[in-house]
Formats: structure tokens, sequence, C-alpha cells
């Protein structure tokens, strides 16, 4: 038999990132208190509905794990609009002043792993497509000639209804095999995943090197063999 309070040792390893670790501990930690001060057994406790978990119980524990500094990355651009002190700020683009040079000497702004080997290279405007208001403006007022789509996170949903109209997709998240990836490949539209950005502002006129060979999402990334994004005056 249990003794009243105690709760046998049914839990799993540890997770797998420290964020589901909090939750797990602090969850665990409020069932073993409550479940002590009702004097049941375990057995007894699992059908009562008084001691229940509640919504204030989990708003509780995610604002201790707030309390720490932690905050959550935004898988919608709305949660950092209506939540600010919930979610990390959105990534910026840096800006280094130390860009490199191609043979040509016009400026490296950028490179990716390119999700599969284009025709040719393309060169088109770089516009920041990030926010609900973006892509609604460009679905009612068609997206821009020779748009080079630069996305912060791999947010194939986001962008979705507009993905045909790009020229070109540069993601400074996500990987190869990302859902926008694989759309992108989908619908024959050159894209590098993972992207490294410095000095890249809104409106430049980029050349994206995508007829570079795919990146293999199995092998060691070889930073020299990456597509370069080259600044075009």
């Amino acid at each position: 038999m249990t003794e009243a309070g105690a709760i046998p040792d049914k839990w799993g390893g540890e997770a797998m990132n420290p964020t589901v670790e909090f939750f797990h501990s602090a969850i665990r930690k409020t069932v073993a208190e409550r479940l002590a001060a009702s004097g049941k057994t375990w057995e007894e406790a699992v059908g009562d509905p008084s001691l229940e978990l509640t919504r204030e119980d989990f708003v509780r524990i995610e604002a201790d794990m707030l309390a720490t500094g932690y905050r959550f990355e935004a898988s919608a651009q709305v949660s950092a609009v209506e939540e600010p002190d919930k979610y990390k700020p959105e990534a910026a683009i840096a800006n280094t002043g130390q860009q490199p040079r191609d043979e040509q000497g016009r400026l490296v702004v950028g490179t990716g792993d390119n999700v599969f080997q284009a025709k040719g290279d393309v060169t088109g405007t770089a516009r920041l497509i990030s926010t609900v208001d973006v892509v609604m403006d460009m679905l009612v007022n068609g997206v821009p000639e020779n748009t080079i789509a630069v996305i912060d996170d791999s947010g194939g949903t986001l962008t979705a209804p507009i993905l045909e109209g790009f020229a070109g997709v540069v993601c400074m998240g996500g990987t190869i095999r990302s859902h926008l990836g694989i759309l992108t490949r989908e619908y024959n539209i050159p894209c590098l995943m993972a992207a490294d950005l410095d000095g890249l502002q809104e409106g430049d006129t980029v050349l994206v090197e995508y007829s570079k060979p795919a990146a293999d999402a199995y092998a060691e990334r070889d930073a020299a063999a990456r597509p370069r994004i080259i600044k075009v005056d």
C-alpha cells in the first residue's frame, strides 16, 4: 500500500529540454503538496475532482518560470504583439560593418543552406516578411515583382498564401527539412534556410547564389561552400 501523501515513482526520466523539465517538476511538486494536504492515498486522490489542477495552478507555474528571466520563442507574430513580456523579441539582422566582399568587390551580406539547386542565381529586392499585416497587404495588392522574401523563422504557415509570388526565399531559421523548405521545394521556389545575415536591409537589391548545390541534411555544414547573398549596388 502507498502511504498517505506519498506518490509512487511513476515519473519518466528527465525531460529533453529545461522548459519542459521546469513545468513537469512544478506540476509534480504541486500534486505532491495537494496530495499530502488531503491525507488520502494516491489511489483515493486520483478520482477526487477537488484535487485536480486548475487554470490558476498553470498560470502560477508559468509566472514562476517567467520570473527566472526565461522568455518563450514566438510561434506566431501575434503572440509577441499581445503578450510581449512573455516572448523573446524578434531576431534583428546584425550589422557589424565587417561584411566580406566577393570577387567583384560587392558586399556579402549573408549565407545559407540551399534547399535545392536552382538553374540559376536570382537577383531581386529583399523584403522582410515577418508579420500578418505584411502578408495581408501582399495578398490583397500582390507580391511586388522580384521579391526575395526574408523570413525570420521557418514560418511556412505565415507565408503560404503568397509563397508562389516570391522570386526566392531566405529564411533565418529552420533547416532544409523544415516545413518552409519542403513547401519551397514543391513550388520550385529557390530557398536558403538557416541563413546567417549581416548588414542586409529592407529594400536592398541582392543576388542570391541559388545555383550552388543543395545542402546535405546529414553532413556537417561546410561554411565556405554555402551559397552567398550578395548586395548589388
